[in-house]
């Protein structure tokens, strides 16, 4: 739940995430993006951008819940970006083949305040560290989609959780693990 701090939607259940910064574009990327999610984003943005913007949702959903998408790798990563210190410390680097991509949200256009943002979703399996916040987010919690609709939610989370009921739906047969959608 965003915090009551917010201008923007205070009390109101969201996906983690928040703005792409600039040092999400010069981090360096040993496990990128797959060619399929990679070319969804490129519909929109440059192949530079599209980094940076997954880039962003990982950083952001590390940031605001604690929550780590990200693997060992032969080149340690390290970066002057004081947003990502904190995240190398873990001795990981961002998975971003563990990413899809769901979809993209803009607010109208008369809005007073506005996004554009960009949602991802992932298998919590992939997922490690504790869950708690930073205080941007509250009440942090995991819930299915049927319990998050119950929940106080901004029309944009609405949106997305009914185009993840229906990607999950369409993948019935199939096995399908527990997912967290966030973004950027």
């Amino acid at each position: 739940m965003r915090s009551a701090r917010h201008v923007f939607m205070p009390h109101m259940y969201v996906f983690p995430g928040g703005r792409v910064d600039a040092g999400d574009g010069r981090v360096a990327q040993p496990i990128r993006l797959r060619p399929a999610v990679s070319e969804k984003l490129e519909r929109d943005v440059s192949a530079h951008r599209a980094g940076a913007i997954a880039m962003a949702a990982v950083r952001e959903t590390f940031e605001e819940t604690g929550l780590i998408l990200g693997a060992a790798s032969e080149t340690p990563a390290a970066s002057r970006s004081p947003a990502w210190q904190p995240f190398f410390a873990t001795g990981l680097v961002p998975a971003l083949d563990k990413l899809d991509y769901v979809a993209r949200a803009i607010t109208p256009p008369n809005n007073v305040r506005r996004y554009d943002a960009h949602f991802f979703l992932c298998d919590a399996r992939h997922l490690s560290g504790e869950l708690k916040g930073n205080g941007e987010l509250e009440d942090l919690h995991w819930v299915n989609i049927a319990q998050a609709n119950r929940l106080h939610l901004s029309p944009v989370t609405r949106m997305m959780l009914e185009a993840l009921a229906e990607r999950l739906a369409s993948t019935s047969g199939e096995e399908v693990g527990e997912e967290v959608v966030f973004y950027r």
